[in-house]
């Protein structure tokens, strides 16, 4: 008798928690969910934010820089050598500029407020002065310029933010 009382109470609490955990359409009660945000895009930034290869090198002022990479989101250059220096453009399509801003203070970089071509964004420099970081708001859409200046290297080019800050330039003067 025990075993089928058992039985009963638990096929009755089965039906009665599975009748609470049924599916709900979302429209039958709105505003338990946010609408979901649809992102700005912004302007075309171009293939590698509008800079040619040589403009690259010339702006870095890192000499031989040599083209590693070209795509839909981003372009990178570096010198020859482990550890060498580099540029890195990227474009971020619908993306929280914030984040990058958190990962960028996550690494030792303190992210201060910039505006280019009236355009905000933010700029951080690592505290031995030879990386920086630069990324421009474009409605829900940044782009990043970032400068290394190698492990060995350098020390005689002066702060890379204003670097950075020159390509950024060009990038929001050619936006499509």
């Amino acid at each position: 008798m025990r075993m089928a009382s058992a039985m009963v109470t638990g096929v009755s609490l089965v039906l009665l928690l599975s009748g609470c955990g049924g599916n709900h359409d979302s429209n039958d009660e709105p505003g338990l969910r946010p609408q979901p945000k649809v992102a700005t895009l912004g302007p075309f930034v171009g293939e590698c934010g509008h800079l040619t290869d040589d403009e690259v090198r010339d702006l870095g002022g890192l000499g031989a820089v040599t083209s590693v990479f070209k795509n839909s989101v981003g372009c990178n250059w570096q010198a020859g050598g482990v550890s060498s220096a580099s540029v890195t453009f990227a474009s971020y399509r619908g993306s929280p500029i914030d984040r990058e801003k958190a990962w960028v203070a996550s690494v030792g970089r303190t992210p201060d407020t910039i505006e280019v071509g009236g355009k905000k964004g933010f700029q951080a420099l690592d505290p031995s002065n030879a990386v920086c970081d630069l990324a421009v708001q474009l409605d829900d859409d940044f782009f990043e310029w970032s400068i290394s200046y190698g492990l060995f290297g350098g020390s005689n080019l002066g702060n890379p933010c204003d670097r950075t800050r020159k390509m950024a330039e060009l990038t929001v003067q050619r936006l499509g």
